[in-house]
């Protein structure tokens, strides 16, 4: 993904200007933009940890890009987004909408098109180049109806297991093994978990829906998994029983105090050697190496067993929403998260890889080189738990029915709520 970027940097300052003079903006001399004060709220949930570390990244190269423009920060704690979100459909009701907000690129995007809440885009990406930019495959995601409505600022996977191979060789468990299915892996964890160790770490809920995501793709494959979001795999189904057996089983090996935990939490006990497992995205990368915890030493990651050769993607996006307050300075946003000095400060900092194929990554870390190399190579589908795979309200539904799971242990009721989500959403 090495490329030069002399060009592209005078082709996106270029867009930049351009863009401006679209919306009916002008820059004063100090470079800000007359019109809506100069500032652009930019509503994330990038609080705290390595995600607060991508967007202060982010956001110097924003200052520099655009000196007189104010960054005004709308972050909103929680894993996720759940809460970010649930402020944004407030202020989108009540037309107080942010200058730009984040979002996951995919399905995630339907309800805010459908509502008319949100820009499309496809003319910001002819005029600057991003089309030949940003990959195919990337872009084939983003489309909807012809048509694009975000800005990637990254790719992320989500199909990781993260280990700590001191826990597993205590446990007289192969730090080297490798696992071709759930079946495999679940005779590790059993081992662990008679050492003492908590086998596989987790937290609240949306990481919950995390698991389970890669539990359906390890146990139904690529087609099958594919099929939960076109129809053509049936909730109700045996071979869905099968996978919610499996993640019934991985959830029994969990910590108890999940519930009140986030994702750091979670990733924090295999770094601090309390649990040999976890299965997360590749933001938790920082997290380890922010600790200086070396890859593929002191910690491991690869793919959730059963799901090799696969990538589970997500992207963190950025929108212009409808009334945005000042659409020049929103622009100026999307134009330094899509430039490759953006990308590459971001994700440097987040652990995801950049979405402008002409970002320098010939410097990053030694896992983000693997993801890098998988996601050119390996079949990509789109994940449930990062709004990829299904609009928020199908993906809301579901989250209520594994956190229902979560108390009662109950298979056949959660199968039930998972097909009932299913038919809602299918026929809404």
């Amino acid at each position: 993904m090495t490329r030069t970027r002399r060009a592209l940097g005078a082709l996106v300052a270029t867009g930049a200007m351009l863009a401006l003079a679209a919306c009916g903006g002008s820059s004063s001399d100090d470079g800000s933009s007359a019109k809506g004060g100069g500032e652009v709220e930019v509503f994330t949930w990038w609080a705290e940890g390595s995600e607060k570390a991508g967007l202060d990244a982010l956001v110097k190269v924003f200052d520099q890009q655009n000196p007189g423009v104010k960054f005004v920060n709308g972050a909103v704690a929680g894993g996720a987004g759940s809460d970010a979100k649930a402020v944004l459909a407030s202020r989108l009701q009540t037309n107080d909408p942010p200058g730009t907000f984040q979002a996951h690129a995919g399905a995630e995007l339907t309800d805010y098109i459908n509502n008319g809440q949100i820009e499309d885009l496809s003319d910001l990406y002819e005029k600057n180049g991003w089309n030949d930019q940003f990959p195919q495959s990337l872009l084939d995601r983003l489309t909807v109806d012809g048509k694009i409505y975000s800005v990637p600022s990254n790719i992320h996977r989500a199909n990781l297991v993260w280990a700590n191979p001191a826990v597993l060789q205590d446990a007289g468990v192969d730090p080297a093994a490798t696992y071709d299915s759930m079946d495999a892996w679940i005779a590790d964890l059993k081992k662990i978990k008679a050492a003492g160790k908590i086998p596989l770490s987790i937290a609240t809920d949306w990481t919950q829906v995390n698991l389970l995501e890669t539990v359906l793709l390890s146990d139904l494959g690529v087609d099958g998994y594919n099929g939960l979001w076109d129809g053509s795999t049936d909730w109700a189904g045996s071979d869905v029983t099968d996978a919610l057996d499996d993640y019934k089983t991985l959830l029994d090996m969990t910590n108890e105090d999940r519930q009140s935990l986030d994702w750091p939490d979670a990733t924090q006990l295999v770094i601090d050697g309390d649990a040999a497992f976890n299965v997360m995205g590749d933001w938790a990368v920082a997290a380890f190496e922010g600790q200086d915890k070396e890859f593929n030493k002191d910690f491991l990651a690869y793919p959730v067993p059963g799901t090799d050769g696969v990538f589970d993607f997500l992207a963190d996006s950025f929108t212009m929403p409808v009334g945005a307050p000042d659409p020049a300075t929103t622009e100026d946003w999307l134009n330094t998260v899509a430039s490759p000095e953006g990308q590459e400060a971001f994700n440097k900092a987040k652990g995801s890889i950049p979405a402008n194929t002409e970002a320098d990554t010939s410097d990053f870390g030694a896992y983000q080189q693997t993801a890098i190399e998988s996601y050119a190579q390996d079949d990509i589908v789109s994940s449930l738990a990062h709004g990829a795979a299904a609009p928020i309200t199908w993906l809301t539904d579901i989250t209520a029915a594994v956190a229902k799971f979560g108390s009662t242990g109950d298979v056949d009721g959660f199968q039930s709520d998972l097909a009932d989500a299913a038919d809602k959403n299918a026929a809404g």
